[in-house]
């Protein structure tokens, strides 16, 4: 592959660039691609917009605590060791979740949200996504991915979720105050388009959440009456 290659095909490009900033992009691939940056305007703003997408995506990331041999590493080259007084410092940023969580995009969830963006691609007749979610569990892991334009929303659940037979899943739109608007119930093993109300927009109605509800949904179309599985916010695309 060459760089003119690449210049005269956008979906090798987007695909290129996704794969350098997930970090799946290796070797002399990676090194190839990165002078390509720097002498392409187009292909650096490409990479700058695909980082744009999945770095939000950080907040869902699991906190995970370094192995202790990954300190003794760090500790070693910088010659901390012999000297004592600094490994308080040492401790208080290992110890500090908010600096791994920054410090790197967890696999599972880029992952997650780039399959999700691949696969929520609308046919080439219908008007492309403006704006996407990832939504969700408690512990971070993303479960319900949801691509939205003017007209429609198309919601697919990435991950798995045990469903018993008298049960669905019911997506909901929460707006900064007020009460939230049911959605639709969504399939826990497929993918559901669903019509847009016209009052729900990213900016009216920030925040989607899915619940677990009796068979049909909630009884209350004002809100859930089971417990709220995942959530997550808008992002433009």
């Amino acid at each position: 592959m060459n760089h003119r290659k690449l210049q005269d095909n956008d979906r090798l490009r987007e695909h290129l660039a996704s794969a350098y900033v997930l970090g799946t992009l290796k070797g002399g691939a990676r090194r190839r691609f990165e002078a390509w940056i720097a002498r392409d305007a187009v292909l650096a703003q490409t990479v700058s917009d695909w980082e744009g997408r999945l770095g939000p995506m950080a907040e869902f990331a699991p906190s995970a605590p370094p192995p202790a041999r990954a300190w003794q590493a760090i500790e070693a080259r910088l010659g901390l060791e012999a000297r004592p007084a600094r490994t308080s410092a040492w401790q208080r940023l290992r110890d500090s979740l908010s600096f791994w969580r920054g410090l790197s995009l967890a696999s599972t969830a880029v992952a997650a949200v780039l399959l999700a963006v691949l696969m929520l691609q609308p046919p080439a007749s219908a008007p492309a996504p403006s704006s996407m979610a990832m939504l969700a569990s408690a512990n971070g892991e993303p479960m319900v991915a949801v691509s939205a334009n003017k007209q429609q929303l198309t919601v697919r659940v990435v991950g798995a979720v045990p469903m018993a037979p008298d049960r669905s899943l019911e997506l909901w739109a929460i707006p900064a105050q007020g009460a939230p608007q049911s959605l639709g119930l969504i399939d826990a093993n497929g993918v559901v388009t669903i019509r847009m109300p016209p009052n729900v927009t990213p900016s009216t109605m920030p925040l989607l959440a899915v619940s677990m509800e009796p068979r049909g949904g909630s009884p209350n179309p004002r809100a859930p009456s089971g417990p709220v599985m995942y959530k997550g916010a808008w992002m433009r695309i």
